[in-house]
């Protein structure tokens, strides 16, 4: 990439968030730029997403969370370490070059979740390479982060389908 790498945020409670930083990392990969994506909260489950994106070879994804739901009043410890473990890989990524975009899906909610704390993963935004653009998602991000960041999308839900009953779609929502 070369040029100066800027961190962006995409929270709120509306939906888009990771299909947003998802499509980023088509547009990167269509530039022939590498991306590495680390999924906190979502274990290795199948989504579409993840299976569009694993034929990319500039595309690099890893998962960091168990299979099912986090309980945000009460994780467990090993949703706290795959977090921890998840956080480790994003510092090794960062630091060992030879990636262009680094997407921390659902870092938010993993702080908002209390698997990690705030300032970890404001030390990982200090430490960022100049070049490497970095993006991070989830609902609920911290305001510390937010002020660090050069780019922030807040997604409003102003109406949706779960709202009428209607529940996730495969291909849509998955």
């Amino acid at each position: 990439m070369g040029g100066q790498g800027l961190i962006q945020v995409y929270y709120g409670e509306g939906k888009g968030k990771t299909t947003a930083a998802f499509g980023q990392a088509l547009r990167a990969s269509g530039q022939g730029l590498r991306v590495f994506i680390i999924q906190f909260l979502k274990g290795e489950r199948e989504t579409g997403e993840r299976a569009a994106l694993e034929g990319d070879p500039l595309i690099q994804i890893e998962a960091f969370g168990g299979s099912g739901w986090v309980d945000r009043n009460q994780p467990n410890a090993e949703d706290k370490r795959l977090a921890q473990q998840g956080l480790a890989r994003a510092f090794s990524a960062m630091q060992g070059g030879g990636i262009d975009l680094l997407i921390l899906d659902e870092i938010n909610l993993a702080v908002a979740y209390g698997l990690l704390a705030a300032e970890e993963v404001l030390d990982l935004l200090r430490q960022k390479p100049r070049s490497l653009e970095l993006i991070l998602t989830g609902r609920e991000a911290d305001p510390q982060i937010l002020e660090q960041a050069d780019l922030v999308t807040e997604m409003r839900q102003v109406k949706h389908p779960f709202q009428k009953g209607v529940g996730p779609r495969e291909g849509i929502e998955y």
